[in-house]
């Protein structure tokens, strides 16, 4: 196991992680003791769950009444007296409504918002978040009253921290909803101080945290030269070696490619990290488009009998086939259930294991396709691949994941057991260990910005249409693409990174604030310089807001060469991109004899997803 350290804090501390999933969802914890070593634990008891011992998740469903007020949860919603009662009122049942919130630019051609159960009327995917955030903030604090005592809840119940936990694919505009899901839920105020008890973390990061606290650390680094013992000889540095960490969950997959070196324990990101939208629900979601096509005509083509087989196939079927050679059963009805022309036999339906597989390949496709991308990506071999999620419990998934890394001599590891709480687990350790020191930036960041004019560069001259005369009196072109930080560029957590920027403006009281939209260009070229090529692979990431007033203050007019006056801003654009969320800054010279620069916070501004 890995080495923890104790906690050294002054005061008891609590923290909490949250990983909502499309199907599953849970909560782990730590309790933060001066002088003690951390240790991680998770929520094992839920309302009609009781009696479930070790199972840490609860199904992602949610029951709303007719007037919008939720009315069951989780394991709840499965009951038989709530089911019975949810038809007599007409409640609406919420499954996979976490795909509402998924990034759009994801590729996902084979899933749209009209293939999911509709929110209900009133209500958006954040305030289902929101509802359902509320309910594990409950459990959670019945089960550590039940489990530790009334008093220690409330002896920090003020000063919880709670890591989210989200899709790799999902960014700025995704974040923003989660931590205004949060608020609502009454997790934390929407005060910078509350705010600041909210962490967010992707899943591949916090799955990383996972296995180098339960596998990494223990069974696979004793078969791995990574670290060696120091003689007394001078011996080389430990090697890094490469780690591809998959977590299959029920919508997405998300993979995170870091290098290992330990003694101390330390990652680093080496690729950008990659989400498929192809989770176990895509199986699923396709074999329910299989039965119905299969059972056109027959008397089991009903939607309430389909339904019921794509329940059994997802809970027995999928996770039993390990050879396409055998067929497969799906057992849904009595011995009395027959009809030899569809292969219904003794109230089971027979299906070829090769027609079971065929459901998988497409997200077996998409993993290995994520995978090889990374592995170009990287200058650092991989040599290590580790499966977690609830997917991972696919025998047919693991092992035709298995075929393929034994092909390259790379070696695939799935936990023996609980490898669908990763996700919690892991965001506490990240909380308590921090083990990654730096990351890979997706795609290419940078601003739309007017260069001057210049007649004797030809890619100028082809756009003399887009010429205009700034305050300033010169001749500028629009739609020009400055970089800040290129796809590909490994960035430490501190790491910052400027763009100056000169924002001429024809009034002092126009500079009291001001607004730089951050563009991200997701197209193949190394360095964009022009926004009119591939329109479609630029859009913006989000708006800095920043209050100048301090520097228009000191702003003298300057003269056009026809004596007009304006007044110019100029400004360095600082970002962070190596935390888990993008931070900025406004920076400016202060004092030009000393060159003493200014700095102020600036806020991102997410436009509200489509």
């Amino acid at each position: 196991m890995l080495s923890r350290k104790p906690y050294h804090g002054r005061l008891r501390g609590l923290v909490v992680a949250f990983d909502v999933g499309t199907t599953y969802s849970g909560v782990s914890y730590a309790i933060l003791d001066p002088g003690e070593v951390p240790k991680i634990q998770g929520v094992t008891r839920y309302p009609a769950q009781e009696h479930v011992g070790g199972d840490c998740k609860i199904p992602s469903v949610v029951y709303y009444d007719q007037h919008g007020t939720p009315r069951a949860f989780g394991a709840e919603a499965l009951q038989d007296h709530i089911i019975e009662q949810a038809e007599d009122e007409q409640w609406v049942k919420l499954e996979w409504w976490k795909l509402h919130l998924r990034a759009k630019h994801l590729a996902a051609s084979h899933i749209a918002d009209d293939d999911l159960p509709p929110i209900p009327l009133g209500k958006s995917a954040v305030d289902v978040l929101a509802d359902f955030m509320r309910y594990l903030s409950y459990c959670t604090q019945k089960y550590i009253e039940d489990s530790h005592g009334v008093n220690l809840w409330k002896s920090v119940e003020n000063r919880v921290e709670y890591v989210l936990t989200h899709p790799n694919g999902w960014e700025g505009p995704q974040q923003k909803q989660i931590r205004r899901a949060a608020t609502l839920a009454g997790l934390v105020s929407g005060s910078p101080e509350g705010q600041d008890r909210v962490h967010l973390l992707t899943e591949g990061e916090a799955s990383l945290h996972f296995c180098v606290s339960n596998i990494l650390a223990s069974e696979a680094l004793s078969r791995m030269p990574i670290l060696q013992e120091h003689s007394g000889q001078e011996e080389e540095q430990p090697r890094e070696q490469g780690v591809v960490v998959i977590d299959a969950g029920g919508g997405t997959i998300d993979l995170s490619a870091y290098s290992m070196r330990l003694s101390p324990a330390s990652f680093e990101e080496i690729a950008p990290a990659e989400c498929r939208l192809q989770g176990s629900v895509l199986v699923t979601r396709r074999a329910a488009g299989l039965l119905k096509r299969r059972l056109e005509g027959s008397k089991y083509c009903s939607p309430e009998i389909l339904k019921q087989m794509t329940e059994i196939f997802d809970k027995t079927t999928k996770l039993r086939l390990r050879n396409a050679e055998d067929p497969q059963y799906i057992k849904f009805g009595t011995v009395r259930d027959k009809d030899p022309q569809y292969d219904i036999r003794s109230g089971q339906l027979r299906i070829s294991g090769k027609v079971v597989a065929d459901l998988f390949e497409p997200s077996i496709r998409e993993i290995i396709d994520a995978f090889r991308k990374q592995q170009q990506a990287s200058a650092i071999p991989i040599t290590s691949v580790f499966l977690v999620g609830g997917f991972a419990a696919s025998e047919w998934l693991f092992s035709s994941l298995r075929r393929y890394f034994e092909a390259l001599n790379i070696s695939l590891c799935r936990p023996d057991s609980h490898v669908n709480k990763a996700v919690a687990d892991g965001a506490i350790s990240y909380h308590i260990d921090h083990l990654v020191s730096s990351r890979v930036a997706k795609f290419t960041y940078g601003t739309e910005c007017s260069v001057p004019y210049n007649p004797s560069d030809g890619e100028h001259r082809t756009r003399q249409k887009h010429i205009y005369r700034g305050p300033s009196g010169q001749l500028a072109l629009s739609n020009a693409f400055a970089s800040i930080l290129t796809r590909g560029t490994r960035v430490a957590e501190k790491q910052e990174f400027q763009e100056a920027f000169a924002v001429r403006r024809s009034s002092q009281v126009a500079c009291n604030s001001l607004e730089v939209p951050i563009t991200s260009y997701r197209g193949s070229l190394d360095q964009p310089i022009w926004m009119d090529n591939e329109r479609d692979q630029f859009s913006t990431l989000c708006t800095v807001r920043a209050d100048t007033t301090k520097l228009a203050r000191s702003l003298a007019p300057k003269r056009t060469a026809d004596g007009a006056s304006y007044y110019a801003l100029e400004i360095k654009l600082i970002l962070l991109f190596g935390l888990t969320e993008l931070t900025a800054q406004v920076s400016w010279l202060e004092n030009r004899l000393t060159g003493m620069r200014d700095r102020t916070p600036a806020v991102l501004v997410y436009d509200d997803p489509a």
